[in-house]
């Protein structure tokens, strides 16, 4: 049977780069990874405590690290940055003050940019998150895939492919439902696909969301 493998890692060097950039010696390695989990994780819970408005819809595309001697970069893609901005000037003070809390900085400065992405609901993670909380407040899961189809169209992508796996509808027994609009050439090293899986509680059980999108070829 086909194996799938992950479309990000498959492209790793020709269309797709790392989201985290640093050296490390063999010993220090696990370290440093921990440390990039640990801040990826605490920008994320920081960014669902304290956005305004409760879409559901955290709006980080992704988390990209940069590290150098003396310095740790983190660069956050949002796509509706205003939402957390707003109201506090002083937000990513805070958030830096967290997330240096929580590393108990090892190494010197941290320093974070929040960077906005033009067309939003074309990167996969904001789709799912909007995904997600359609599928929390039971919209039925048909509605969710086309409505999300829809708005990945007017972001001006050339394909896209939704997956829902696990109790759809809480029903008893669990399934997949995939729905797929334009072309998504997962073999095609060129194509610059983007992808990400999300898993979402429901009050039935855990539904797992996955999401390819079809930017561009090379």
């Amino acid at each position: 049977m086909g194996q799938k493998i992950n479309p990000l890692g498959f492209r790793l060097g020709t269309t797709q780069s790392h989201h985290s950039l640093w050296f490390a010696q063999p010993k220090n390695y696990s370290e440093s990874l921990q440390e990039d989990e640990k801040i990826r994780d605490c920008i994320k819970n920081y960014v669902q405590k304290n956005m305004r408005i409760s879409s559901g819809v955290e709006g980080i595309a992704r988390i990209k690290i940069q590290k150098r001697i003396d310095l740790i970069q983190v660069i956050i893609y949002m796509g509706f940055p205003k939402l957390l901005i707003e109201g506090k000037p002083r937000r990513i003070e805070e958030l830096q003050m967290n997330v240096q809390k929580k590393l108990n900085c090892m190494n010197g400065k941290l320093n974070i940019a929040i960077t906005r992405i033009s067309n939003p609901y074309g990167h996969p993670n904001i789709l799912a998150e909007f995904i997600a909380g359609q599928l929390k407040n039971r919209v039925s899961f048909r509605k969710a895939m086309k409505k999300a189809i829809e708005l990945t169209e007017q972001a001006g992508t050339k394909g896209v492919q939704v997956q829902i796996a696990g109790r759809i509808d809480g029903k008893e027994i669990a399934r997949i439902e995939w729905i797929r609009e334009g072309r998504v050439p997962l073999q095609t090293i060129r194509a610059k696909i983007d992808y990400c899986s999300y898993t979402v509680r429901t009050i039935y059980g855990v539904l797992g969301i996955k999401i390819w999108i079809f930017v561009n070829e090379e």
